[in-house]
């Protein structure tokens, strides 16, 4: 079978699926509906393992499918591009999403009510995230990419959302889409001049151009393909909560904590990871944006991180810290070490797809509780999701040789060694390090070990997820155990293993590494340096792992730092949100909105309304001038003409036997002149 002919089907499959549940599912059995969700996303990881197969047995490393013609003033077809970069991210979305669907079927289970609604309709609206995801990454365009950006928005509302009756998710589904939509505006205009630019929207011709003589980098200045790569970052802040724009992903949490693993792990927030990826040609040219890029990435990487710290809801401690991880991607970006982004976007796939579905686990034992304060001495009741969070806790400190530790460490020798890094990079990223070991321990340690906080009710009902929750958990550690060999940097020695990932990725990042002049390649000149810079990082990891150790095992709950002054800052997110609310909503919304009210009102109505009242006093006076000197004159003239006319009319009267009477007057009238006359 050509699996490669059929890429086209990756995603039509789970749209079926979404079709299916969505406007059949309420016929549909429990079991029918069990096996349809999760099976689609199933298949669909078939057909990429397959196609992915096919293409590494290919010279060329690319194959397109072109379904038909659908834009072609901007070169756009509805087509797929198969390359290095989309089989990772198809293999990603359909390995992880496949495994959060089936851990779905276990914690969603309580949702079938009479009628199982809630069950069927989140697993269409599960099934529609995939088939819009997939579309997204397998789109051969900007265009189609764009398609699927917006489609992974909408579900996303649906899903954050997905329990309408509370407030605080409609709220939160809202928010999430109304920030989305200001990073999508910038995406929109960064694609128009993109189109501009090249005079076309398809990756191959796009970069053709840009490899072309017509462009040449553009630093020191910032022009037209600076600005246009700026854009499109714009829209990846908002896809992939980066500062500004990252307020909505901390308040996804009010979806169930499938969604929250689909999210992201697998699906939305790293989609403008892949697109910034994507366009690797462009940001190779603009030097200047790429700055840009590293530098919010890094400050989203810390920010995120601080107000991590110090957060009880262990959903909300897991959201910020993909806010943080995302900001490690980004500074890869920006630093030029694109592979290495997608290196540690397929890693974090894995270890933060267990985090949450652990705490999901946590959160079923406690009967729905997610505060961490009312957790403790949980590791022997939950075995399972004891040992699998903490094969995941260790990995995302940075812990060898676990998956995060070599995609993380090669970020931070990128922005160390790359010509568009720094040792502020650097220093950022590795106190950013040191948080992330702290505020996962502290989390591990606040739920897993100690006395037990919780009432006596919880305590007694505490008991492990059933086996469709703790074999996707298992296999998602096994992940976290493995999934960075593939990427082991040359200072690991020469095996079959060594950079086996960035080779895969070089024919897509070819382009940018040519403009770069092999600065991608001369990243690793510095062994001993290398090695001094791992073991920094390492040893800031087990610092935090030891600290949060300290405070939150040896030390009395009295006895703990409260953090001073700083404390109320994190706790209070450095009150982003209520500057946010003070600047947007009180200050623009409705302030700005009630003083363009007043304007509208004052001098837009105003205007009209003066200019009706002007043109009626005008009306009026041409009214009089028209009836008493228009028509008066006409009328004047009429009764002249009427009044002279009268002797005429006396004698003009239009009878015969007038005007005989009247010439027979006239003849004895001479006659008479005559008669008196002689």
């Amino acid at each position: 079978m050509n699996f490669l002919d059929l890429i086209w089907l990756i995603p039509l499959i789970p749209l079926a699926g979404a079709a299916v549940m969505l406007f059949f599912g309420r016929r549909l059995s429990m079991t029918a509906i069990r096996a349809i969700g999760p099976g689609m996303v199933g298949l669909s990881l078939l057909l990429s393992l397959g196609a992915v197969a096919q293409l590494a047995g290919l010279e060329k490393k690319s194959h397109e499918v072109i379904l038909c013609q659908w834009l072609p003033l901007i070169g756009a077809d509805w087509g797929f591009l198969l390359d290095p970069l989309s089989s990772v991210m198809i293999l990603v979305v359909t390995v992880v999403g496949f495994l959060i669907h089936v851990y779905a079927t276990g914690y969603m289970a309580h949702e079938h009510g009479p009628y199982h609604g809630g069950y069927y309709r989140f697993f269409g609206y599960m099934n529609l995230f995939v088939f819009f995801m997939l579309t997204l990454v397998l789109a051969n365009n900007y265009p189609l990419l764009f398609v699927g950006w917006e489609g992974v928005g909408l579900c996303s509302y649906l899903l954050i959302g997905f329990y309408f009756h509370k407030k605080s998710a409609s709220d939160a589904a809202n928010k999430a889409f109304i920030v989305n939509r200001i990073g999508d505006a910038g995406f929109l205009l960064g694609m128009f001049f993109l189109w501009t630019a090249t005079g076309s929207l398809r990756f191959t011709e796009v970069n053709e151009a840009l490899a072309s003589a017509r462009f040449a980098p553009e630093a020191g200045v910032f022009g037209l393909l600076s600005l246009t790569a700026l854009l499109l970052f714009v829209g990846a802040t908002g896809k992939s909560a980066q500062i500004p724009l990252f307020v909505w992903l901390p308040d996804a949490m009010e979806g169930p904590t499938p969604v929250s693993a689909l999210i992201h792990a697998a699906t939305m927030v790293t989609a403008g990871v892949y697109m910034c990826a994507r366009s690797n040609a462009l940001l190779a040219l603009t030097p200047e944006t790429s700055h840009i890029i590293a530098a919010v990435g890094a400050a989203t990487a810390i920010l995120a991180a601080s107000i991590g710290l110090v957060q009880n809801d262990i959903k909300r401690v897991l959201a910020y810290s993909t806010v943080s991880q995302l900001g490690y991607m980004f500074v890869a970006v920006g630093v030029g070490a694109y592979w290495a982004a997608i290196f540690h976007l397929y890693t974090h796939a894995f270890f933060k797809a267990l985090l949450f579905l652990g705490a999901g686990s946590v959160i079923h034992a406690m009967s729905g509780e997610q505060d961490m304060r009312r957790m403790g001495g949980l590791k022997d009741k939950i075995p399972v999701t004891f040992r699998t969070m903490f094969v995941a806790s260790l990995t995302i400190a940075g812990i060898p040789p676990l998956a995060a530790f070599f995609s993380k460490d090669e970020i931070l020798w990128q922005a160390w060694s790359s010509p568009l890094g720094s040792k502020a990079l650097w220093t950022v990223g590795w106190i950013t390090a040191a948080m992330t070991a702290f505020y996962m321990w502290r989390l591990m340690f606040m739920t897993f070990y100690g006395e037990g906080r919780m009432d006596e009710r919880t305590r007694h009902h505490i008991h492990e997820s059933p086996r469709s929750m703790t074999v996707p958990l298992t296999v998602l550690a096994a992940g976290s155990v493995v999934a960075g060999w593939i990427g082991m940097p040359k200072v690991f020695g020469e095996t079959g293993f060594q950079q086996a990932f960035e080779r895969w990725l070089e024919p897509v990042f070819e382009a940018a590494a040519r403009a770069m002049h092999g600065a991608h390649e001369a990243a690793h000149h510095d062994a001993t340096m290398e090695w001094a810079l791992m073991g920094l990082s390492i040893g800031v990891a087990i610092g935090g792992i030891l600290i949060a150790r300290h405070v939150y095992l040896r030390l009395q709950e009295h006895e703990r730092p409260t953090g001073g002054a700083l404390y109320p800052v994190l706790y209070n997110k450095w009150y982003v949100d209520e500057v946010y609310n003070a600047l947007l909503v009180e200050g623009l919304a409705k302030g700005g909105g009630g003083a363009m009210a007043r304007f509208d009102a004052a001098v837009v109505d105003g205007g009209v309304n003066g200019t009706a009242w002007t043109t009626r006093l005008v009306s009026k006076i041409s009214i009089w001038y028209d009836t008493w000197i228009v028509d008066g004159l006409v009328n004047l003239g009429a009764f002249t003409v009427r009044a002279l006319s009268f002797p005429v009319r006396f004698f003009q009267t239009g009878f015969i036997h007038s005007y005989a009477l009247m010439f027979l007057a006239g003849v004895l009238a001479i006659f008479g002149y005559y008669w008196w006359a002689r």
